[in-house]
């Protein structure tokens, strides 16, 4: 008899350190698919949804390199939600699809655990359906904003303006059914809590 993979969906606000923990459950033997990656892939140039988000929004959308330019709609989403709407209408369902492709795949081959890594999980009503377990990475909100000040070279006012985007902390807390608290800990200590979690989930 075959078993079924078990599908765990890890999320967490900008900064929080999640793709740290997917990292670790990657080493653990987990298939991760990163949901974040594979919109990029989308949106770079010759992606899938190029196309489209040029008829959306016209060629300023699209950089010289035939990319979508991301500075130019980050500013055009966070000033108008239907903008915002928009966009993830023609993102969304690609992703949806090389994510569900990728969790055959991994199923197929045997692959027990598979971690879905998901920037906007909470956000969106289609994951949750889809998940067995979902793990929110969690840190205080200056600590989202001073790691993402130092990795990405914003400004605090940018990153203040991209948390208020998101879900809320306590919006993701309560959609979770596993929390890891990612504030003054080193890997050791993440990686000693994700096993702790085996126990419960498996992994």
């Amino acid at each position: 008899m075959t078993l079924r993979s078990l599908r765990l969906g890890v999320s967490g606000g900008i900064g929080s350190g999640k793709s740290t923990v997917c990292q670790i459950l990657k080493t653990q033997g987990a298939a991760v698919i990163d949901a974040d990656a594979i919109s990029r892939a989308c949106t770079a140039a010759g992606g899938s949804a190029i196309s489209a988000v040029r008829a959306t929004f016209g060629s300023e959308s699209i950089d010289a390199g035939g990319a979508m330019d991301r500075t130019h709609m980050r500013q055009l989403v966070f000033a108008d939600p239907q903008a915002r709407a928009r966009l993830e209408a023609i993102i969304h369902p690609l992703v949806a699809l090389e994510v569900e492709r990728q969790a055959r795949t991994a199923a197929a081959n045997g692959v027990r655990n598979i971690v879905f890594d998901i920037p906007l999980l909470v956000e969106s009503r289609h994951w949750r359906r889809s998940l067995d377990r979902v793990l929110i990475v969690d840190c205080t909100t200056s600590t989202q904003i001073e790691r993402v000040v130092q990795r990405n070279a914003l400004s605090p006012a940018d990153v203040e303006a991209i948390i208020r985007a998101q879900s809320t902390r306590a919006q993701r807390l309560r959609a979770a059914d596993f929390v890891i608290f990612n504030e003054g800990k080193d890997l050791l200590e993440i990686k000693r809590e994700l096993e702790d979690l085996e126990a419960q989930f498996g992994l």
